[in-house]
């Protein structure tokens, strides 16, 4: 059974800026630890990747898979829900973008996942709370050093 999970953090940029690094999936590897390569597969005409073809290894943990992604018109929001993957059941996920008025946005990062393999509840949350620090974490550093 799949279970939400939910993070937050204030990053000092504006809600376009964040998006526009959330949005460049090809440049992930060069922030993102566990992820070795992105290969859009299909675009919208906008330009925005509609989905993405992702190679994982984070250790003990290996998976391809691909997304598919949608957007709100502002961009506050960005979403994701699986479409193939070697490892993976489920995989829904957003991060909503909301403008704190003072040059901060405050980044929610909402994941959901179920693996094709039995997992304890416990290990499964420790699991997605490590992946949530590191992406918010990464995400933060990666908008900040670019600003």
């Amino acid at each position: 059974m799949a279970d939400s999970s939910q993070q937050s953090i204030s990053i000092a940029a504006p809600v376009d800026t964040i998006a526009s690094v959330i949005s460049d999936f090809a440049s992930y590897p060069e922030w993102v630890g566990a992820v070795k390569s992105v290969e859009i597969v299909s675009e919208y005409e906008d330009g925005y990747a509609h989905q993405a073809r992702f190679v994982l290894d984070a250790g003990v943990v290996k998976d391809e898979y691909t997304l598919e992604y949608a957007y709100a018109e502002d961009l506050s929001r960005i979403e994701w829900t699986l479409v193939e993957s070697t490892m993976m059941k489920v995989q829904d996920g957003s991060y909503d973008l909301e403008d704190n008025g003072d040059g901060t946005t405050t980044v929610t990062y909402t994941l959901t996942v179920e693996l094709n393999m039995p997992m304890l509840g416990m290990f499964r949350r420790k699991a997605e709370k490590m992946i949530m620090d590191t992406a918010l974490k990464d995400l933060k550093k990666r908008v900040e050093s670019c600003g």
